[in-house]
């Protein structure tokens, strides 16, 4: 019952949320006085400027996906709370911009649950990531709070990418859960 209530809950809070990131992203539809949005930005760069930032930045997010993906690799089957294939859900755009906290929670439950990375290590991973996520949809609001969030949030992100990498090395190296054995 209770996993049923909480999978509810989850698929309220990401509709919902999906929701109002559309309407953040649509604003330039609906209120052109306050802006030209994300997609006004891009344009500015022209053709192929714009074309090649994006690319860029989704090359940069592919990367860290792969770096998410290969944590929840590295975690003990038993301790995922997640499949590892499921940080790829940030590609989901509108969707992503809910599914992100999530994706740092599954995560994050999962590190927390192979216990082979420090509590301490794992709140400062989480609170960056989730520093990130809310600042990513920040950076959808119009004017200097948007640029502001936006800069703030690929600080964050970059930070969290970087504590990733650090992790995956621990995890990497870890003694194997049984000693090997040789036969004659």
């Amino acid at each position: 019952m209770y996993y049923q209530y909480t999978s509810a809950m989850r698929a309220i809070v990401k509709t919902a949320g999906t929701i109002l990131v559309s309407i953040l992203l649509s604003y330039p539809l609906w209120a052109p006085e306050w802006g030209r949005g994300i997609l006004g930005e891009i344009e500015a760069w022209g053709m192929p400027g714009g074309l090649i930032a994006v690319a860029v930045f989704l090359g940069l997010v592919a990367l860290y996906c792969r770096a998410l993906q290969r944590t929840m690799t590295l975690v003990r089957p038993d301790a995922r709370t997640a499949s590892p294939t499921s940080v790829w859900w940030m590609f989901a755009i509108p969707y992503n911009f809910t599914e992100d906290f999530f994706i740092v929670r599954a995560v994050s439950t999962s590190l927390a649950a192979d216990e082979q990375v420090t509590s301490g290590f794992i709140r400062r991973w989480a609170a960056l990531g989730y520093g990130w996520c809310a600042f990513q949809i920040l950076s959808l609001f119009p004017g200097m709070a948007g640029y502001v969030g936006g800069a703030i949030a690929l600080l964050l992100w970059a930070a969290h990418w970087i504590m990733t990498a650090r992790v995956n090395r621990t995890l990497a190296t870890r003694p194997p859960a049984a000693p090997l054995t040789h036969s004659l």
